[in-house]
């Protein structure tokens, strides 16, 4: 189970989500506790250290505090119910977690050169002031926060970042502009494709030794698919995959009328076929919600997607039935792979090290081989972006 960071928001599908804190009540007379058990997971989510939850329940509380990182033991003195303890865990996120300007959670604690705090905010780029008279931002002053989750957070690249040798900016990308109108370029069969394919192809060359990894074939979405694995259900009279077919008929369901479903619609099925915890409802999904008008169609479900793919599997299985959807059903999209990705990077749907990996290295798990390298060679102009970014990134850091 998990809530809304922002109670106040409503939103089933608010991407921000933490576990409600739970807590045990420990010991008797003088020396009853509270244990505060996942307080650990909760600051997790709000990319916080956890002594400073921990502490803050102290302050607001009037009561003394043990931490024990090592052993992940968290304890306040006395007798505080689980639901006192979210509605003080309120402040502090309204204090020390949202933007003061957006009220977006995605933000990061800053020290200045004077001492003051601001909050960070990655979403709307506004630093806001923390509140200094508060006892905790004299313990956050004297404990600063180390730089938490460096594998998970997006780099905060700017979109003036350039493609090496190129002269794209993300946005450039965004556009379908290419950065180098002399690029080399291929042709034969390439000669009726706009200039960023051209310059796609010309770039891929460098590529020949990418990776191949040997996965098993991924579920397919197509209609010839679906109807050859329905009568296989029916002459084999052995185990059926239960799992398979219900992915078969949520794929079916979404496709069946002209009109797609709401995203509450998509969920509400999704969780009547009980297929929420299979991370192939990644790739039904990115088989069945999508036409030419992909680019637009991905910012359009966003919020779902946050809430649906809440693992890397997930994500991976995302990506894999956009490779099927590219690569099998619309290759004339394929050149479309660079804007694809910056949708799903500025709608925080797929982590950048999914993005990476998938440009990365070729798979025939969703497609075969010649089909992923062809597909996954469009997306290098992003992945030179992302690269740089992170490069110009680690700069900054180091200054």
């Amino acid at each position: 189970m998990s809530i809304n960071i922002c109670r106040d928001n409503h939103d089933p599908f608010y991407r921000y989500k933490m576990p409600p804190i739970q807590a045990k009540v420990e010991g008797r007379g003088n020396g009853i506790k509270t244990a505060l058990l996942n307080v650990a997971d909760v600051a997790r989510a709000l990319n916080r250290p956890t002594p400073y939850l921990v502490k803050y329940f102290g302050f607001e509380l009037g009561a003394q505090t043990s931490i024990s990182v090592d052993k992940d033991r968290y304890l306040v003195n006395g007798v505080h119910e689980p639901a006192k303890l979210q509605d003080v865990l309120d402040g502090f996120i309204n204090r020390f977690v949202l933007c003061g300007s957006c009220k977006n959670p995605e933000t990061e604690i800053i020290i200045t050169k004077d001492s003051d705090l601001v909050r960070d905010c990655k979403a709307c780029g506004k630093r806001t002031p923390m509140d200094l008279r508060h006892k905790l931002s004299s313990f956050i002053l004297k404990n600063p926060p180390e730089s938490m989750n460096q594998g998970n957070k997006k780099k905060a690249a700017t979109a003036s970042a350039n493609v090496r040798g190129g002269g794209v900016s993300i946005s450039d990308i965004a556009q379908g502009k290419s950065g180098d109108a002399s690029a080399s370029t291929d042709t034969g069969d390439h000669e009726d494709e706009d200039e960023l394919a051209r310059q796609i192809h010309a770039a891929a060359k460098t590529l020949q030794d990418i990776e191949v990894k040997d996965d098993d074939w991924a579920v397919d979405m197509s209609e010839e698919a679906i109807r050859k694995r329905a009568k296989e259900l029916q002459v084999n009279s052995g185990v059926i995959d239960a799992s398979l077919s219900k992915l078969d008929e949520y794929g079916e369901w979404i496709l069946k009328d002209e009109e797609l479903p709401s995203d509450v619609e998509l969920y509400k099925k999704a969780v009547e076929l009980n297929i929420l915890n299979d991370p192939k409802i990644g790739a039904v999904l990115a088989q069945s919600l999508f036409d030419e008008g992909i680019v637009d169609e991905i910012a359009q479900h966003a919020a779902f997607f946050t809430k649906v793919f809440v693992e890397p599997e997930f994500e991976k299985n995302f990506l894999g039935g956009i490779e099927r959807f590219l690569g099998l059903e619309h290759k004339d999209l394929i050149p479309q792979l660079p804007k694809i990705l910056v949708q799903l990077y500025n709608n925080d749907i797929i982590s950048e090290e999914e993005i990476m990996r998938f440009g990365t290295k070729t798979s025939k798990k969703f497609v075969p081989k010649e089909v992923s390298k062809k597909v996954r060679r469009a997306a290098k102009p992003f992945i030179v972006w992302l690269q740089n970014a992170e490069s110009e990134d680690e700069e900054s850091d180091e200054e």
